[in-house]
């Protein structure tokens, strides 16, 4: 391909993904936050709630990192790897929450948020945490439902179905999505995966940057 040529599709391509941004970014911000949990206003929405998703608990004194997330997401599917490696580097050290943020423009980020709040009212949050990551090439980016495929992750991960179905069917478990995502905009959240460490919200540039903050909190630097 010619040098030029090259160059200009790069250009478009480059433009195409900056429209795109920007078209997530408006979707996800043209509409008011609905207060959280308990009548609260948007100002009280928390880093970490009760009933958030604690992979690693490194107990009372332990650096807190919580990542907004969003299965469908390929940014986020890029980190996932990162954050297993994060978790073993600094196990012990951390204290690892994660919470939902199904951005608009992804057809199954939902459904696949819902899956996983239905896994966790049988213990198995985690499970299905990986199971829907390891598989997003799969599912991602299909614009048709793909309830199903998670229901046979539910069936292949051994949970009580008649439980799994309940709870997908249940619209608490779509609130508790919603619940998260409505807090992470209140939070400042605006795409995906979106990262506080002790409360802090993490403007990341490099790869590593994540490390960096960690490493920086774990050794009680400011």
């Amino acid at each position: 391909m010619k040098t030029p040529v090259k160059a200009t599709l790069i250009a478009v391509a480059v433009a195409v993904v900056l429209v795109l941004a920007a078209v997530v970014y408006a979707l996800v911000n043209r509409s008011p936050v609905p207060p959280p949990e308990g009548g609260a206003s948007p100002g009280a929405a928390s880093v970490v709630r009760e009933n958030s998703h604690v992979l690693d608990d490194g107990g009372p004194e332990a650096v807190t990192v919580v990542e907004f997330l969003d299965f469908e997401c390929e940014a986020c599917g890029a980190f996932y790897p990162i954050v297993e490696d994060l978790r073993e580097q600094f196990a012990g050290e951390i204290t690892y929450v994660v919470r939902y943020f199904p951005l608009p423009g992804h057809f199954n980020s939902k459904n696949a948020a819902i899956a996983a709040e239905a896994a966790a009212g049988q213990d198995r949050f985690e499970d299905m945490y990986h199971r829907l990551f390891e598989t997003q090439a799969e599912w991602g980016e299909a614009q048709e439902s793909r309830a199903d495929l998670f229901r046979g992750f539910a069936e292949e991960l051994g949970l009580d179905m008649a439980a799994y179905d309940a709870a997908v069917a249940d619209p608490a478990t779509a609130e508790r999505v919603e619940l998260d995502f409505n807090e992470g905009r209140a939070l400042g959240v605006g795409s995906t995966p979106t990262f506080f460490v002790d409360g802090e919200l993490q403007e990341l540039q490099e790869w590593d940057d994540l490390e960096t903050a960690i490493q920086a909190a774990v050794n009680g630097e400011s």
